[in-house]
């Protein structure tokens, strides 16, 4: 069955998930002003799905039951796949302007049908078996998978067996018959509340020690024990306003969360790894390459606010000027760049032995190190265009006022063709994207999701073959080998 946006909503509505926000339990999270648009955002993977103009990227044929399915769901077979996955993100982007939250899930189940794969060949387990009846579940119900990876971590300089409190890492802590319930949590949670289930990871490689944290299960997103607590975006608030124009994107947003695990029961069937620690760093290695690549869904975002850069040019009148024409050329070349690096890995992706392709890990870490630079410029760009009236801008409600309304439709007017609400509006547009609610998606989102910029750092030098640069260079200048 593929949903749409509204099936998509009526299964939200039938959770039953322990949700908080500002210090109180929120008991209607679909319709909660401030949840609503990151709701929106995920409605929109669905409704354009059905889409015949974007079916062909929204959607795939699974291969483990020939239907036709939401490629979010999809297990990548081909290089032809990867590089789909890619258009997909940079799509939904620029039709959204925001995170559209389902990417986590579905990189985690990509890593899962490997890693799984991987464990059985060695120990003899059934992980790989559990894991396809689950992903034919996911993908005969449409639904929307939450990937939690990141821990709270707590002390950094030590191991997770070595932490004064041992839940800052999510762990087993009790093993039965039928199961293990596991305490911990995990951090900045991308679209958790929006999501059916919740698919686990460990957040790092472990060692033996550290066997009771190496685990893996998912979950009805709703199951006894967990708590969500809702994270602080700047400008969140705004959304309790009476207007719209000062929201900037009307329409869609983003949200993350801490999600809490207190004792909660996982059986047997749901459980994809237990304590197999040498297989923590893969998973999680696997996880983030694919999680790096799908950062082309900043160069769709990216779309926009160059697209609003430039229309806060012509509204101010200045859209003639060789240096605006030369800072909006750089944005789009900025936003090329980081689009060709997830096009680049994907392209150079290969088979794993599960049979799922695998992007190109350098690359994929490349794409993502351009990520946590080139986006901050692209908005640094953009807020030089707009100029300083972006964050000076009265309220609506002073444009609405009979007293006030009129000074700032006069003060306030750019170019005489344009009504001082059209520039209004798309100044806070600009606003969102570069300071507000959509600033989390984009801009500190480039820089830490899927983990911090040393992290790909790391990757990079760990993939590049410095030997083989080493050895064409002594040969092109005669040093012999020795």
């Amino acid at each position: 069955m593929r949903m749409n946006a509204e099936q998509y909503e009526e299964s939200l509505r039938k959770l039953n998930l322990n949700v908080y926000m500002f210090g109180k339990k929120v008991e209607n999270v679909v319709d909660d002003p401030i949840i609503r648009p990151s709701m929106n955002a995920v409605a929109a993977t669905y409704e354009f799905s059905l889409k015949p103009e974007y079916e062909d990227l929204l959607t795939a044929r699974s291969h483990l039951t020939g239907k036709t399915i939401n490629r979010f769901c999809h297990i990548h077979q081909n290089t032809d796949d990867l590089i789909k996955k890619t258009k997909m993100g940079r799509l939904m982007g620029s039709l959204t302007g925001c995170c559209f939250q389902r990417c986590v899930g579905m990189d985690a189940l990509n890593a899962l049908s490997m890693t799984t794969f991987d464990i059985d060949a060695k120990h003899g387990t059934r992980y790989y078996e559990r894991f396809k009846d689950y992903l034919c579940h996911v993908q005969e119900k449409d639904l929307t998978c939450d990937g939690a990876m990141t821990d709270p971590k707590g002390d950094r300089s030590l191991p997770p067996h070595k932490q004064p409190d041992p839940d800052m890492f999510l762990h087993v802590v009790e093993e039965r018959p039928d199961g293990i319930l596991v305490q911990g949590a995990k951090a900045h949670q991308t679209g958790a509340v929006n999501s059916h289930e919740i698919i686990v990871m460990p957040t790092i490689a472990m060692r033996e020690e550290d066997a009771d944290y190496a685990v893996s299960f998912a979950l009805p997103s709703d199951a006894d024990g967990i708590t969500y607590i809702m994270g602080r975006q700047s400008c969140d608030t705004r959304k309790l306003e009476k207007g719209q124009l000062d929201r900037g994107n009307r329409i869609y947003g983003g949200h993350e969360a801490l999600v809490v695990f207190d004792r909660v029961f996982v059986p047997w069937e749901r459980v994809f790894m237990f304590k197999e620690y040498e297989f923590a760093g893969q998973l999680v290695e696997q996880f983030a390459s694919y999680h790096r690549q799908s950062y082309a869904c900043k160069a769709g975002v990216g779309d926009v606010l160059i697209g609003a850069t430039q229309i806060a040019a012509e509204y101010n009148g200045a859209q003639k000027a060789s240096h605006i024409k030369d800072k909006i050329i750089e944005m789009n070349h900025l936003n090329e760049t980081l689009f060709c690096g997830s096009i680049a890995c994907a392209a150079q992706g290969h088979r794993e032995p599960s049979g799922t392709y695998l992007v190109n890990t350098l690359l994929a870490n490349v794409c993502k190190q351009n990520v946590t630079r080139f986006p901050y410029e692209i908005a640094r760009l953009a807020q030089d265009i707009a100029g300083g009236l972006m964050v000076t801008l009265p309220s609506e409600e002073d444009l609405r006022s009979e007293e006030v309304g009129p000074l700032m439709k006069k003060y306030f007017k750019g170019n005489s063709e344009v009504s001082t609400e059209d520039r209004m509006k798309i100044l806070r547009l600009i606003e969102n994207l570069t300071l507000g609610t959509a600033a989390v998606g984009y801009l500190t989102e480039s820089m830490h999701g899927a983990g911090s910029p040393q992290a790909q750092r790391i990757m990079i030098a760990r993939q590049t073959n410095m030997e083989a640069k080493k050895e064409v260079a002594k040969k092109l200048c005669g040093i012999t080998p020795g």
